[in-house]
């Protein structure tokens, strides 16, 4: 404590871990709202850490209970930003947009510090044991290009393409005839369009500043990585009505967001206030009765478990071996609140009931194969087309069908 009374907790199994309250004032501060103010202390520097790591202590905090809120004070302020979101938390055009900019429009050499080379910020699938960051995240879009059934001559739309990865390799790799991808980042839009242009891809992939609201057109697969955390639920509708609208009726969706096993439940507020303004993680049964409503059919649904807990460990790995280039562009408490942000949500995977979603959404129910067998068999051509590229032979692959 700030008075330098010691308090000792646990049974002395698993890691261990000491913190020291700076002032008095922080030790109420943490007892009237914890969710909030255990980062914002940390990362204010008036919750210091004397032993451990933050993962470990994250892991005394959350690895016994699993993340079951049991303080009452705790669930009654859920209830109260329950009722906020539901009043202020219409995530607009000019809304959304600003909330994009808030994360996504950072120095662009942030990101060069943790991500893999193809600047992809989602989670990865580590298929095999062993993986790298890098092989995960090329085996998560082959996993994704497989469960499109991803092929030549097909329009392809990506909703919240990030820096482009994703569509560069569903046009390059599994043969698409034209990905449209976009994005509310000026940066990621920047950054795509370059990608495009050094791979001589710009007559197939085209990136544009654009919300999702106000597409038109029509496509054989839509894809959306990481981008349904930004929409809320107030537009769960919306987004789904617009996916309907431009899915060709012969046409297959896939959407991989991060969501949750439990009951529906604010987002982290520390997480909202100084990461990812405007986000929600969504329940199957939030997500449902608008798919329902949209008139689409859920075709398929996979529940990544701990994928994106491996993937934050990595990035944290990353950006603590960079720590100080980061500090160059920013500052200390700004390298404390990324600290935090990657060890607290790589927790909220670990021990919580924070999960990845793979919904795979069809307007007919004859669109797909009968069986799953089609996902692997597409992922083995899909990497051998993978090998071809990387030798300069650029034959698209032939996925679908």
């Amino acid at each position: 404590m700030a008075g330098g009374r010691r308090f000792r907790a646990g049974d002395g199994d698993g890691p261990e871990a000491a913190i020291r309250f700076a002032d008095a004032a922080a030790e109420r501060e943490l007892l009237l709202d914890p969710e909030l103010k255990f980062g914002e202390l940390f990362t204010d520097g008036r919750l210091i850490l004397e032993v451990g790591s933050l993962p470990e202590l994250l892991a005394v905090l959350l690895g016994r209970n699993h993340g079951e809120p049991s303080l009452r004070q705790v669930r009654a302020l859920a209830t109260l930003r329950r009722l906020g979101r539901r009043i202020a938390g219409r995530n607009t055009l000019l809304r959304a947009r600003r909330n994009v900019e808030r994360h996504y429009d950072l120095d662009d050499r942030l990101y060069a510090l943790f991500l893999d080379a193809d600047r992809l910020y989602s989670c990865a699938y580590y298929a095999t044991p062993g993986m790298s960051l890098e092989e995960a995240q090329t085996a998560k879009m082959r996993h994704i290009a497989a469960k499109l059934l991803a092929g030549p001559g097909q329009r392809v739309l990506d909703i919240g393409c990030g820096w482009g990865a994703l569509g560069l390799y569903l046009a390059e790799v599994a043969g698409c005839a034209s990905v449209r991808g976009i994005t509310l980042s000026a940066e990621q839009h920047r950054v795509a369009q370059a990608r495009a242009a050094e791979r001589d891809l710009s007559g197939r992939v085209r990136f544009a500043l654009e919300d999702y609201r106000t597409l038109q057109g029509s496509f054989d697969r839509i894809v959306s990585v990481g981008m349904f955390e930004h929409v809320g639920p107030a537009h769960y509708d919306a987004f789904f009505r617009t996916a309907r609208d431009r899915l060709a009726e012969d046409g297959v969706m896939l959407l991989h967001t991060i969501g949750r096993t439990g009951v529906p439940w604010p987002t982290n507020p520390w997480i909202t206030r100084y990461i990812f303004p405007g986000g929600h993680l969504p329940t199957l049964s939030e997500m449902m009765p608008a798919i329902e409503r949209a008139g689409l059919m859920l075709a398929d649904v996979e529940v990544l478990r701990l994928h994106y807990a491996e993937t934050l460990s990595a990035w944290r790995a990353r950006f603590l071996a960079h720590r100080e280039k980061a500090a160059a562009l920013y500052d200390e408490r700004f390298c404390r609140m990324w600290e935090w942000y990657l060890a607290s949500a790589e927790a909220a995977f670990r021990y919580e009931d924070a999960v990845v979603f793979q919904l795979q959404l069809t307007r007919r129910n004859d669109v797909v194969p009968l069986t799953r067998d089609y996902v692997a068999e597409a992922e083995v051509r899909l990497r051998r087309a993978e090998e071809e590229v990387a030798r300069g032979e650029v034959e698209p692959v032939r996925v679908a069908g």
